[in-house]
């Protein structure tokens, strides 16, 4: 028979407290937030456990309920993220004030040319002029 190994979580403010016992051995940790506190634990539990297979039982308060229940909502909630603001009608938007329009926008090193294809490049270089049409064999009309 497979015994349980279990892993008790208690918060203390924004820590969490995370004691792994099982195979006559106890071991706790601390980590910042249930998310990092599950990953501790399950680090916790491969020093205890080994290479064997091993069923782990997690518990806030008692319960396996209550630490699945706030587990699952850390892990699906969204972070809280500053409100969008929308400037009024008509105004320049703080990325388009004529100093910042002259700056070109740094790329991600990705999408950056190499720095031998940039030396080519010269941005004050005049465009080259349109091709010469081709001319025609037809003589000119003489009026």
């Amino acid at each position: 028979m497979v015994e349980a190994i279990t892993a008790t979580y208690v918060q203390d403010d924004a820590d969490w407290a995370i004691t792994v016992s099982g195979r006559g051995k106890e071991l706790t940790a601390r980590a910042p937030g249930i998310i990092a506190a599950r990953d501790r634990a399950d680090q916790l539990v491969e020093e205890l456990a080994g290479d064997g297979k091993t069923t782990v039982v997690h518990l806030l308060n008692g319960s396996a309920l209550d630490f699945t229940s706030a587990y699952m909502t850390a892990r699906l909630t969204l972070p809280k993220l500053p409100p969008l603001e929308v400037p009024p009608p008509g105004s320049v938007p703080k990325q388009q004030t004529p100093a910042a329009a002259d700056k070109k926008p740094q790329l991600p090193p990705s999408k950056q040319l190499p720095k031998a294809v940039e030396d080519r490049k010269s941005p004050a270089a005049p465009a080259p002029a349109p091709a010469p049409a081709a001319e025609s064999k037809a003589p000119a009309k003489q009026a």
